[in-house]
């Protein structure tokens, strides 16, 4: 590097699988004073999503299924904020902090890995009584919510108020939809064994799904033996069916099913971060990503990056078939794809040429609960305990540092040794309540 010159400001905007990936390549490689590294995230921790069902579950201690970003990005700088607007044209980016005030970061080379957000459908009173499963956060309230509606059907004599207490229902029937409701039943019904008038056919679980299979990302066998698993464990399922209101915890389906649940959760699908949109200077395309080359290199604009949920790269490993094909909003994408764009960044900072993206799917694995799960690998079909054991040994490889490989690791084999927790840690979600409570007393 020549003397005197000014380092290259390097801005990531998401701490989420990209975000962090990307800069933990960057603070790995580049040289003293080559670059400066800035990332911004309204959460200061990535969330490892695929272990959030077992988090849920109570498999997993909910804090080792995050990776803090300050002791993990030593070299960085990592501003807790959320991003409001993205200006290439003036290379500035707006943020808000925490406390509302306002913000603009320059930057030389920007990448961006908002992610994703719950996609919602205007369906009546899914704001009020849905809620969605992709954040730490959600994980621990559906745990302590699932537990909390048991303690209080134990408590009641009302049998209609207990009968929609014990009505759990989850829309969407993708991996998170699937994982989720098969690992928070398996609790639930592990649970049931304290409660003495709560048996785990009391229970009622839900799956509405407006496909007509679930888990697309396996092939349709496995995905009819999936189905087939949770009927056997009191699972409903409707397929080809759609959800029309929820208003008041009034569940009614398109094909003129009618029930009351007290826990709605909302898996069906995501969509770019509607920040993308503040940005006028970036080419979206009409799912709202913003358009990349094969190297991730956003179209027209050499000095911006994107992978991962939000951004649409060419799958070339299936452009022989489908020109227009793209990769999918998935973990297995986005990992891959921010290890091969630090190393693009870098060779672009140095003056060479950056590499294209080409990922080949090696297949997709899921949990359905403890000892249970269904894997479509190599061409390959698992089922049961083996998928089970692929599921967990492959995630927990692909979770970021040691430390957090080995605490999940141990929370797995005392979860073995001595079962896992069921307590409802309701408070968390009111802390003030009883303050409050005796402040007016």
């Amino acid at each position: 590097m020549a003397a005197g010159k000014t380092p290259t400001r390097i801005l990531i905007l998401g701490g989420g699988y990209v975000g962090l990936y990307t800069a933990l390549g960057l603070q790995k490689k580049l040289r003293v004073r080559e670059a400066s590294v800035t990332v911004v995230d309204p959460q200061p921790h990535m969330t490892y999503q695929p272990f959030l069902p077992e988090a849920a579950a109570g498999s997993i201690d909910p804090r080792n299924v995050v990776v803090p970003l300050r002791p993990t990005l030593k070299r960085c700088h990592v501003i807790t904020a959320r991003v409001r607007k993205i200006e290439h044209a003036r290379r500035m980016v707006t943020v808000v902090g925490a406390d509302g005030h306002i913000e603009e970061i320059g930057y030389d080379v920007l990448v961006v890995a908002l992610g994703s957000v719950a996609r919602l459908m205007p369906v009546p009173g899914l704001a009020e009584e849905g809620i969605s499963f992709k954040t730490i956060g959600e994980a621990i309230y559906l745990r302590n919510h699932v537990l909390s509606r048991m303690d209080l059907a134990s408590s009641t004599l009302d049998p209609a108020l207990r009968k929609r207490l014990l009505t759990f229902t989850f829309v969407g029937g993708g991996f998170a939809g699937i994982e989720s409701l098969a690992e928070l039943e398996d609790m639930a019904r592990y649970a049931s064994k304290f409660y003495e008038n709560i048996e785990p056919d009391d229970m009622r679980w839900v799956l509405v799904e407006a496909a007509g299979r679930i888990l697309p990302e396996v092939r349709e066998s496995l995905g009819v033996w999936t189905v087939e698993q949770l009927e056997r464990r009191g699972i409903e399922i409707y397929l080809s069916t759609t959800a029309k209101s929820f208003e008041g915890g009034h569940v009614v389906l398109s094909d003129g099913t009618e029930f009351d649940s007290d826990t709605i959760v909302w898996n069906a699908g995501v969509k770019a971060n509607p920040v993308l949109g503040t940005s006028s200077d970036l080419p979206l395309d009409d799912r709202g990503r913003i358009r990349c080359t094969a190297s991730m290199r956003v179209a027209g604009l050499p000095e911006v990056w994107s992978a991962g949920d939000c951004a649409a790269v060419p799958d070339l490993s299936r452009t022989a078939e489908d020109p227009n094909a793209l990769c999918a909003p998935n973990a297995q994408h986005a990992v891959r794809q921010a290890m091969l764009l630090s190393k693009n960044i870098m060779t672009a900072i140095r003056g060479g040429t950056p590499k294209d993206y080409f990922h080949k799917n090696l297949g997709s694995v899921a949990s359905l609960g403890i000892h249970k799960g269904v894997a479509d690998t190599f061409n390959v079909k698992i089922k049961g305990y083996p998928a089970w054991l692929m599921h967990r040994a492959y995630h927990v490889s692909r979770m970021p540092t040691f430390n957090r490989k080995v605490r999940i690791g141990l929370d797995w084999v005392v979860a073995a040794l001595f079962r896992r927790e069921v307590i409802s840690l309701g408070q968390i979600n009111d802390p003030k309540a009883d303050f409050d409570r005796a402040t007016r007393s």
